[in-house]
């Protein structure tokens, strides 16, 4: 077989060991279905001269506003530019962000031309104000490109792709950090064993998160970066997503149980990628990511834009020096009888992250207001979402995450309706750490249709919708995505005037709670979005039998509330009433020395 004719920035031995020319010269595929299993399969991965030919068919295929730089104005400005020096000697545009440029198998000439070309980009591109994933795509591309030019011609195309709905690389410092809060909420859905130890050992899981990126574009070795890239071309930014996901399943595989410390656990990770091959092959890693059940495209979309608008909110749309996005829950503004910070701060890593960029702000405790229910309602009508913090007569401490305003109990004309948001979760502190998570997600078997004889559920279909879709809430409310039958469609919470009951409409598994409440926590400026169908929620076991009557309630020192109905409070083990399994699955559990968290999922 003849050796591959390689281009003259590239290094031919290290190229000769990072890529096999072993596979088919021509490619005849034209139906992107097709072409998506192509793809995946790796069919021109083995191939250097089908490869480039692709990168050129798909690149070409982008749909790009009408004045995209090409070729020829690569040839125009580059001698403008970088002139008589040397372009190694000039320093790369603001936007890579100081990202080292990687080599890959590229030589000492293809390094510099990376360099020229990036430089030549930032000419032509001045709204392009952050993308440091850009030098890892022109590097990659000028493997396979035949010269400078036509590298310059493939990365302005990627940059200026104007299909709103084919995404493909952060341009903004506000794009790049919703992304990474998008990537934080994907984690704490899909990969609940490696949130968990990310938690425990690192000081700031949100930072840890921010560093997702740069597993793919920089670390990644070139023959695992390139599969993932073949693939990135053909169905988009969601790959990017599944590939990080998988990255951090495997890295907990392997490092699960060997010490990490905090302050190394960013580097620890880079480290494991920039070795995956040792470990995990291209095929491999592809074959996890996309074993993924991930969200689909627009609902990531509707998710990454409501990060976008809790960014704007904050004001967070630059990079700024001492500048810390994802802010903690601050010590010396945070005061409660029944958590601590650290507590607060754990419950913190559950929240989306759009709303964890903000500070909880207390709104009512029984300590404080009382036990009126009515008050309790006064006092928190008009913010959402909230957190309920419960801490009973025997010491245990119980809560919610709410996402929706308690007004809406108003809009059923005195009766017991249901409302909220697929956001929502509870969680027991004490005696041990549990979160449980809406377990119809993997076992929609679960859920039976029930009716509420005192319920009315009326359907929020009829409710005004905002035109702007990041006014529409979450990805995760979407009961189509979950394929449910309309007849066992619930939400979450309700509230009369006698009792509120959170987890959901199925009575064998409600859980009241009684008039007598403790902390409600929320988030400054922070906002929910509407939701178009209800959804089907169960509470972990409420049976508790030390109660006596529904009703008990203590104050210890600084307690919050016993709490029950028939004899039920929220937070016992994850079984029905009945011995029946319920709708919520437990994903933390206790923390203590040895155990991998206190919080997270």
């Amino acid at each position: 077989m003849d050796p591959p004719g390689y281009n003259c920035f590239v290094d031919r031995d290290r190229m000769d060991a990072a890529v096999q020319d072993l596979g088919p010269k021509e490619l005849s595929c034209t139906e992107p279905q097709e072409l998506k299993q192509l793809a995946r399969q790796g069919y021109w991965a083995r191939s250097y001269a089908l490869r480039g030919k692709v990168y050129q068919r798909l690149i070409r295929d982008i749909p790009c506003r009408t004045v995209t730089p090409d070729a020829s104005v690569y040839s125009d400005i580059v001698g403008k530019i970088v002139g008589k020096h040397s372009s190694s000697s000039l320093p790369l545009p603001e936007f890579v962000d100081n990202t080292q440029v990687p080599s890959y198998c590229l030589n000492a000439r293809g390094e510099d031309a990376v360099r020229k070309i990036l430089l030549c980009i930032a000419n032509q591109f001045p709204d392009v104000s952050f993308c440091p994933a850009l030098p890892a795509v022109v590097a990659l591309l000028l493997h396979y490109s035949t010269d400078e030019a036509q590298c310059f011609e493939n990365a302005c195309r990627i940059l200026a792709c104007n299909d709103p709905s084919r995404k493909l690389v952060d341009q903004s410092f506000l794009a790049f950090e919703s992304s990474c809060m998008t990537f934080g909420d994907l984690v704490n859905k899909y990969c609940q064993a490696a949130h968990k130890l990310m938690v425990a050992v690192s000081e700031d899981v949100l930072q840890v998160y921010a560093d997702w990126q740069r597993w793919l574009f920089g670390e990644l070795p070139l023959g695992h970066f390139a599969r993932v890239f073949d693939v990135f071309l053909v169905e988009g930014y969601k790959v990017l997503y599944r590939v990080a996901l998988a990255i951090l399943k495997f890295f907990h595989k392997v490092r699960a149980g060997q010490p990490l410390e905090s302050d190394s656990v960013k580097q620890d990770i880079r480290t494991f990628v920039r070795d995956i091959a040792k470990t995990v092959s291209p095929e491999k890693l592809l074959e996890k990511a996309f074993a993924i059940r991930l969200f689909s495209r627009k609902e990531i979309q509707l998710l990454q834009m409501a990060n976008e608008k809790a960014l704007k909110q904050k004001g967070i749309t630059v990079k700024q020096k001492r500048q810390f996005v994802h802010l903690a829950v601050h010590a010396e503004n945070f005061h409660s009888e029944i958590v601590s910070v650290k507590e607060m701060r754990d419950i913190w890593s559950w929240v989306p992250e759009r709303f964890a960029l903000c500070q909880p702000l207390l709104l009512f405790s029984s300590l404080q207001h009382g036990y009126s229910l009515t008050r309790f309602y006064f006092q928190c009508e008009g913010h959402e979402p909230t957190l309920l913090l419960i801490k009973t007569t025997q010491k245990e401490v119980c809560g919610a995450y709410l996402s929706t305003d308690w007004s809406e109990r108003n809009k059923f004309g005195g009766k017991v309706g249901f409302f909220g948001t697929g956001e929502c979760f509870v969680f027991r502190l004490q005696p041990e750490v549990q979160r449980y998570e809406w377990v119809v997600i993997k076992h929609p078997e679960l859920t039976k249709p029930v009716s509420l004889e005192a319920a009315a559920t009326p359907s929020l279909l009829g409710r005004p919708t905002s035109s702007d879709p990041a006014d529409r809430l979450s990805p995760f409310l979407s009961a189509r995505h979950f394929n449910l039958p309309s007849k066992t469609e619930s939400m979450f919470m309700a509230g009369g005037n006698d009792c509120l009951i959170v987890g959901g409409r199925l009575p064998a598994l409600q859980a009241g709670l009684l008039p007598a409440l403790g902390h409600v926590a929320q988030e400054m400026g922070a906002k929910s979005w509407g939701v178009p169908k209800p959804l089907p929620w169960r509470v972990p076991h409420v049976r508790d039998r030390q109660r006596k009557r529904a009703g008990t309630v203590g104050a210890g020192a600084g307690a919050g509330v016993g709490a029950g109905i028939g004899g039920s409070t929220v937070g016992a083990p994850a079984r029905g009433t009945e011995g029946q399994p319920c709708g919520f699955r437990e994903v933390s559990g206790r923390a203590g020395a040895g155990s991998p968290s206190k919080r997270g999922c």
